[in-house]
């Protein structure tokens, strides 16, 4: 087998799904492995005001924001601002949300594992009160 090269501009994007986000969010679907291997990434873009559902990765979620500035939020703990440059690394199972502030887009590569096929498990809408909540308690 040999590498496999995905030129520029044939990447096919997609809107992301209202049923996992809310909002404007462009998936671009880098690189989706086949077996053995279990490696996915994407890059998403997020508009203002854009943002997942709440959810957890079954092997966790590596992130790097590559534009913008976003926020980003695990059960039970205060948000955090993310800005382009960070790493953010979310372990197996563990129950977030991210996307773009109220005012702000914001950009980032996601790189999972699949499990039994599902790289998310996906939860409740981050509800508009939460999300404004957020905003305040990040500024």
């Amino acid at each position: 087998m040999d590498l496999t090269i995905r030129k520029n501009g044939t990447i096919p994007f997609t809107k992301g799904d209202p049923r996992f986000f809310t909002g404007n969010v462009i998936i671009e679907q880098v690189h989706d492995s086949e077996e053995p291997s279990r490696v996915t990434s994407a890059i998403v873009t997020f508009e203002p005001g854009a943002r997942t559902n709440w959810h957890y990765h079954p092997l966790g979620q590596l992130l790097i924001v590559i534009y913008g500035t976003g926020l980003i939020q695990t059960w039970g703990n205060p948000p955090r601002k993310i800005k382009a440059g960070d790493v953010i690394w979310t372990p197996p199972n563990v129950k977030h949300w991210h996307g773009a502030t109220a005012t702000t887009g914001m950009t980032h590569i996601a790189i999972q594992e699949k499990l039994n096929g599902k790289t998310a498990e996906w939860l409740e809408k981050v509800s508009d009160k939460e999300y404004e909540e957020a905003q305040s308690a990040s500024e």
